[in-house]
């Protein structure tokens, strides 16, 4: 069975690659370039950690996917919202709504169905490896198990040999990605989990707000001291 890993730079998908690691092999690393601020680092981020286990890395471009969202994630006239450190668990306030300002339309959905052609390809049945969480399907019902089940349903009908998603970290909220990325000595100080693109992570946006908990609850300062400070 082959497997192709959809690889952000962030905590989610590394650690699902490197859990997905602990029992197969990957084929491919694919990162998704539809001009978010972020995609330089986000990028770079992925190939190194492609390249620390050895995994062959290619970056899709879709230039129409910026032109058809609105979303602060894409759009720099729309500001970054910056959540309370307080209220990310307020998934029926303030989390639900800085959600919806970073929602890029039918991102995962669009990503995992370009990741099975490309599974389609190698030519026997073969996963899709994604990055989910329970901390964030609260309020993206696309990192959802949910979401996996339909999917997993339409493949059936849309790929011939045998396309499937799973997530290593579905059921895990991030200090439980954190502390399963400790385990396996992921090296944690090569991600980019960050809405912005700057010289460090913003330490602001929600993205590193959830980051910078995970790590603290994992008593893990050291990483929050590297991947907080200016690189």
């Amino acid at each position: 069975m082959a497997a192709i890993v959809l690889l952000s730079g962030g905590l989610d998908s590394a650690v699902s690659l490197a859990l997905y690691l602990e029992t197969s092999s990957i084929d491919l690393a694919l990162t998704f370039d539809y001009g978010q601020r972020a995609r330089a680092k986000e990028i770079a981020a992925s190939r190194q950690i492609a390249q620390h286990y050895g995994i062959p890395h290619r970056v899709v471009s879709l230039p129409f996917l910026q032109e058809q969202t609105h979303s602060a994630l894409v759009n720099h006239s729309h500001e970054l919202p910056l959540p309370e450190y307080e209220k990310l668990d307020d998934v029926a306030g303030e989390a639900r709504a800085t959600a919806q300002q970073v929602w890029v339309p039918n991102r995962n959905g669009l990503f995992l169905n370009i990741a099975a052609v490309f599974a389609e390809n190698m030519g026997e049945a073969t996963t899709l490896i994604t990055g989910f969480n329970r901390e964030e399907a609260a309020t993206f019902p696309d990192n959802s198990q949910e979401f996996m089940t339909a999917l997993n349903r339409c493949f059936n009908y849309s790929t011939q040999n045998e396309v499937t998603v799973a997530s290593p970290t579905a059921r895990l909220d991030k200090a439980e990605i954190v502390r399963e990325g400790l385990r396996l000595a992921l090296p944690l100080e090569k991600i980019w989990s960050c809405y912005a693109s700057g010289e460090q992570l913003c330490g602001q946006c929600e993205s590193c707000l959830r980051l910078k908990r995970a790590l603290l609850l994992n008593e893990a300062q050291e990483l929050v001291d590297i991947l907080f400070a200016v690189r």
